[in-house]
């Protein structure tokens, strides 16, 4: 089982499972479609590369890019309570200290 701080992020991303990302998802009252698997398969793969969480501005720009659409607004429609709230919780991704939504 994944450890996690107090408010339930991953202390290690590598421990990071799509069971467990349903499990959380379900935690925060949310259903996963293909647009939130989008945005949580992004994470997870810029993690991969950089070994840091990307910053919300990177996410919204991969779904202006899907969607020609405004990001932001996608955004907080797939993750309503903010990218930080639910997104990197799901993500499994380490709480940002501080964080801009972009």
């Amino acid at each position: 089982m994944p450890t996690v701080d107090d408010e339930g992020y991953l202390l290690d991303p590598d421990q990071w499972t799509e069971e467990w990302a349903a499990q959380q998802a379900h935690l925060l009252n949310l259903s996963l479609d293909d647009d939130h698997w989008f945005v949580i398969r992004f994470m997870r793969d810029w993690y991969q590369e950089h070994q840091v969480t990307p910053d919300a501005r990177h996410a919204m720009r991969r779904l202006e890019q899907r969607y020609q659409t405004r990001g932001r607004q996608r955004m907080f429609e797939l993750f309503p309570y903010g990218y930080v709230a639910q997104a990197c919780r799901i993500a499994g991704m380490k709480r940002p200290r501080a964080w801009s939504t972009g």
